[in-house]
C-alpha cells in the first residue's frame, strides 16, 4: 500500500510527513511530535556506573533518547539498573541474539532495536513482538547497508535504496503478522545520496515514523557534512521523526551536531544563531578572530539569541540591525546594534566585550519578561 507524503504546516515553514505516533518512554515520536535527537553510548553496557554517567552527560547536552549496545549476557544483565536510573529513555540495541531482546523488554527498556539482516529466526522475531506489545514497548526495525540479507543483496546487485526498503518492509511484515504496530524504521546508508533515496521511497510505502541517519558517516570533519546533507535534506522535505548523527567521535558530539541540524531548520530553538560574514577584501577588521571570539564567549549566555558579526558596510548594517545584537565594522571600529538600534561605536579591540555586554543585558531582559532558554519567539526571523 502506498502512503502519500501528506504534509502539514509547522514552524519555520517546514512541512511534516504524516505518520503514526509511538512513545519511546516519555518521548513521543511521529505524528507531528517534536523531532528528537538520539545517540548511543560507547561505554561497555555492563559498566553500569560508567554507562549511566555517559547517559547523564548526553542528556545534559540535549539528547532525548539513548541507545546501548547489548552484545553479551553481562550487558543484558546490566539493563534493569540502567533502564531504572537513566534520566532519558533507553533503547537496547540487539543483533543476532533474540534472547537479549527479550531480556531488554523484561528489564524495562523504553525500546528495542533489531536488525532484519542478522536475526534469522522469524518465529523468535514474532515472539519479541508479542512480548513488546504486551508491555507497550516499541521496536525499531534498523536496516543498514552493511548488514543486508545475502539474498536481497544478490537480487538488487548491492545495498541499493530499493534493497534497503525491501529488507525493512520484509521485517516489518513479520511484526505485523502478529498485530504489532508500534514500529519505527531506519534505512541507513553511508552514502547520503543513497540514504536520501531510500527514505524517500520508504516514506511512500508506510506511515510508520522514520529514524534518520547516515550510517558510519566518519569523523566529525566529514561525518557532520554527510549527516547534515542527508538528514537535513529529508527534514527539509518533511520526512523524518527522530535523528541520530553517527560520528567517529565522543557521542556528545553527535548530540551537538543533531541539535545544530534541527536548529538550522528552525525545528529546535538555538541558544546561539551566529551570523558572520565570510570576510573579503572590503573587511577592515579581523572578522575571523571576532567571530570565533564571540562564538566562544556566547557559551556564557544561556538564552536563545541571534548575534551578527559583520566586517564591512555593504551587508553589515542590515544584518546587524536584523539580529538581536550585532556589530557592523569598518576602519578598525564597529557600530554596536541592539534590537535594530545603534547603541555606540567602539574600537576593534573592544567589539567582543561590547557585544557580550549587550547580549547579557538582553538575556536578563528575556528572563525578567518570562522568556529565556527554549523560547523560540525571542529569536527574530
Amino acid at each position: 500500500m502506498a502512503f502519500p507524503l501528506e504534509l502539514t504546516d509547522l514552524a519555520a515553514g517546514v512541512g511534516r510527513r504524516r505518520s503514526r505516533r509511538i512513545n519511546v518512554g516519555r518521548v513521543a515520536v511521529g505524528d507531528g511530535a517534536p523531532i528528537s535527537v538520539q545517540s548511543m553510548t560507547i561505554t561497555k553496557t555492563a559498566d553500569i556506573n560508567g554507562t549511566l554517567q555517559q547517559i547523564a552527560e548526553l542528556a545534559a547536552t540535549g539528547c532525548d533518547i539513548v541507545r546501548v549496545a547489548v552484545p553479551d549476557t553481562d550487558d543484558a544483565a546490566a539493563l534493569p539498573a540502567i533502564a531504572a536510573k537513566s534520566t532519558i529513555p533507553v533503547v537496547a540495541d540487539i543483533h543476532f541474539q533474540w534472547k537479549y531482546a527479550m531480556a531488554a523488554i523484561e528489564a524495562g527498556c523504553a525500546g528495542v532495536r533489531i536488525n532484519p539482516g542478522n536475526i534469522k529466526k522469524h518465529d523468535k522475531v514474532k515472539l519479541i513482538a508479542q512480548e513488546a506489545q504486551a508491555r507497550g514497548i516499541p521496536i525499531r526495525v534498523g536496516v543498514n547497508a552493511g548488514s543486508l540479507q545475502k539474498e536481497i543483496l544478490a537480487k538488487h546487485g548491492g545495498p541499493t535504496p530499493e534493497a534497503l526498503v525491501e529488507s525493512a518492509l520484509f521485517e516489518v511484515g513479520i511484526l505485523e503478522e502478529v498485530g504489532f504496530g508500534d514500529i519505527k524504521i531506519s534505512v541507513k546508508h553511508q552514502n547520503p545520496v543513497s540514504m536520501i533515496a531510500a527514505y524517500r521511497l520508504l516514506a511512500t510505502r508506510v506511515d510508520y515514523p522514520l529514524h534518520l541517519g547516515v550510517t558510519e558517516a566518519g569523523t566529525p570533519k566529514d561525518g557532520i557534512v554527510k549527516s547534515s546533507v542527508g538528514i537535513g535534506a529529508l527534514l527539509a522535505q518533511g520526512i523524518g521523526d527522530t535523528i541520530r548523527v553517527s560520528l567517529t567521535a565522543p557521542p556528545i558530539e553527535e548530540v551537538k551536531a543533531g541539535n545544530a541540524i534541527l536548529g538550522a531548520l528552525g525545528l529546535r530553538p538555538k541558544k546561539l544563531d551566529l551570523v558572520a560574514c565570510p570576510s573579503c577584501g572590503r573587511a577592515e577588521v579581523d572578522v575571523f578572530a571576532l567571530a570565533n571570539a564571540v562564538e566562544e564567549r556566547m557559551a556564557e549566555i544561556d538564552a536563545p539569541m541571534r548575534v551578527a558579526v559583520m566586517g564591512c558596510i555593504v551587508n553589515g548594517p542590515g544584518e546587524a540591525r536584523e539580529a538581536d545584537v550585532g556589530v557592523a565594522s569598518g576602519k578598525g571600529k564597529g557600530q554596536i546594534f541592539r534590537h535594530g538600534q545603534v547603541i555606540r561605536t567602539v574600537p576593534e579591540a573592544e567589539i567582543v566585550d561590547a557585544l557580550m555586554q549587550e547580549a547579557k543585558l538582553l538575556a536578563e531582559e528575556y528572563r525578567m519578561s518570562g522568556g529565556g532558554p527554549g523560547v523560540p519567539e525571542v529569536v527574530r526571523s
